[in-house]
This record gives structure tokens, C-alpha cells and sequence, in this order.
């Protein structure tokens, strides 16, 4: 996988980081925005982190990845498909931000098995708000949240947060790989 790991930083950095000032979902600003959705509507980069999230959860007798909407909306596909075409097939399933007002009203969309042994998936984590909401979505319907995997960590506090909900977090790549600092 080293190779391919180098070229999806390539893609990554290629794709989906951006300079300028922004302001970020957790609240903050920045000096870089890492924009996770183009590398994943990249055909390569979709392809490439397919095949390292799954092999990030391939041992961990998980039985479904799913994640908050919209990090994991574009990730979650991918990975279920590649699953299936290495013969270890994933239940697929996103949180919603809020029930649907229509229809079934669902949180959580697509395939949560009842006994479901989850790891949730996200593009980019700061501060880890979104994807902790969606470990209690998965939790009230009597789901167990094995681990959270993302392409890239901020390291803004992501990790311990999950860390004081149980749950360890695992990503491709730090931030300061991206940003290619050395540490």
C-alpha cells in the first residue's frame, strides 16, 4: 500500500487543499481548507481511499461502515462497493443531521444491521462533533461503534474527544503529512 498511499497524498493535495482564510464547520478559521469531497469524486482518489479504509477495517469484525453526512456520504459507497469486490461485504449506512420530515423519517439512512459492529468513516476531523453525534445515532439503535477512520485528522482535538467517548480514531493521513511538515 506505500505506494498507493503516496499517490493519494499526491491526489489529495492535488484535489482538495486550498489556501486562503475559511471558516470551519467546527467553529474555527483557518489558513487551509482541506476539501475531502474532490478527492473522493476523483475516480483515482475514490479508488485509492476505497482500498486503504478498507483494509483499515478488514480485521476488525465489523460488520457496516457508515458515518455522518455530508463527510461520509461520497466515502461510504466506495468503500461498501470495494468490499463487496474483495469478499467481505459492509452494510452501508449515513446519519443524517436531523430525521428526514417526510416519508420514513429516518436518522440513519440506508443498511444499519440490528446486531451492527460499525466503523464510521469521515473525510476531515477537527474537532470530531459530527461524527460523535453519529456514534450516538448508531448507539440508540443498538449498534456498537468499533473505531472512526478518516482521510485526513486536523489534529484539533478530534482524537481526544473521541478518545472520552471510548472510541480511537485512525486516519490516512495527519494533517502535517498533508501540509508536508516534517515532524
Amino acid at each position: 500500500m506505500g505506494n498507493t498511499r503516496a499517490r493519494l497524498l499526491h491526489v489529495l493535495r492535488e484535489r482538495s487543499l486550498f489556501w486562503g482564510e475559511f471558516q470551519l464547520s467546527a467553529g474555527g478559521t483557518s489558513k487551509y481548507y482541506i476539501d475531502g469531497k474532490r478527492t473522493l469524486m476523483d475516480p483515482e482518489g475514490a479508488l485509492l481511499i476505497a482500498q486503504h479504509l478498507f483494509e483499515m477495517i478488514r480485521n476488525t469484525g465489523a460488520n457496516a461502515v457508515g458515518g455522518p453526512s455530508i463527510g461520509a456520504d461520497f466515502i461510504v459507497p466506495v468503500v461498501a462497493a470495494w468490499s463487496f469486490q474483495q469478499g467481505c461485504p459492509l452494510d452501508a449506512f449515513v446519519v443524517r443531521k436531523e430525521p428526514k420530515k417526510h416519508g420514513q423519517r429516518k436518522l440513519i439512512e440506508g443498511n444499519l444491521p440490528d446486531d451492527a459492529s460499525a466503523i464510521l468513516v469521515d473525510d476531515v476531523i477537527t474537532t470530531g462533533g459530527s461524527v460523535i453525534r453519529a456514534i450516538h445515532a448508531v448507539e440508540e439503535e443498538g449498534g456498537k461503534v468499533l473505531k472512526v477512520l478518516c482521510l485526513v485528522d486536523r489534529r484539533e482535538g478530534g482524537d481526544e474527544n473521541l478518545a472520552a467517548e471510548g472510541i480511537p480514531l485512525e486516519a490516512i493521513f495527519t494533517i502535517d503529512e498533508v501540509l508536508g511538515i516534517s515532524g
